[in-house]
């Protein structure tokens, strides 16, 4: 999901709670507390060479002991307001970041518009090798489970 769906999310149901699901399914309990909006700008080198960049909207979620607390999408809209100087534009892609036993980010899948609430539903982030042509792949793979046995970038090892 990019920056400019869930500000139009957020701002036309701006009087419901703003509630996220987890890729099992679970929800991160509704106290959460959004720590962080921050623009992440990524360079780097893919595995065929090539000089590539990124940016994305990261919202950093975290859960303490206030159980009371409780965000609604008005005010998630209202801090993303407070973020426009320094996010370049609404096509970015969102993602989150949330500790559960480990530090995890994810990328919004989905939404959901129930009656007292928007969900967003998160998927996992995964990798991918971004030249399998040079990698002697025949099309792009994504990593497999734990336990299986496909390799990442082909027999010419590049990665």
């Amino acid at each position: 999901m990019n920056l400019s769906t869930l500000k139009f999310l957020l701002g036309h149901h701006a009087d419901r709670h703003f509630r996220i699901q987890l890729p099992d399914g679970e929800a991160v309990p509704v106290s959460f507390h959004v720590t962080e909006v921050g623009r992440v700008q990524k360079t780097f080198l893919d595995c065929g060479g090539k000089l590539r960049e990124s940016t994305t909207c990261q919202l950093q979620i975290w859960v303490g002991e206030d159980y009371d607390h409780r965000i609604e999408t008005g005010k998630m809209a209202a801090i993303l307001e407070k973020a426009k100087s320094y996010l370049p534009d609404d096509s970015i892609p969102v993602e989150i970041e949330y500790e559960d036993r480990v530090i995890s980010q994810y990328t919004i899948a989905g939404h959901e518009i129930a009656a007292d609430a928007v969900i967003l539903q998160l998927a996992h982030k995964h990798t991918e090798c971004l030249a399998p042509e040079l990698c002697g792949l025949p099309s792009i793979q994504r990593l497999p489970s734990i336990g299986g046995t496909n390799p990442c970038c082909g027999p010419t090892g590049c990665c």
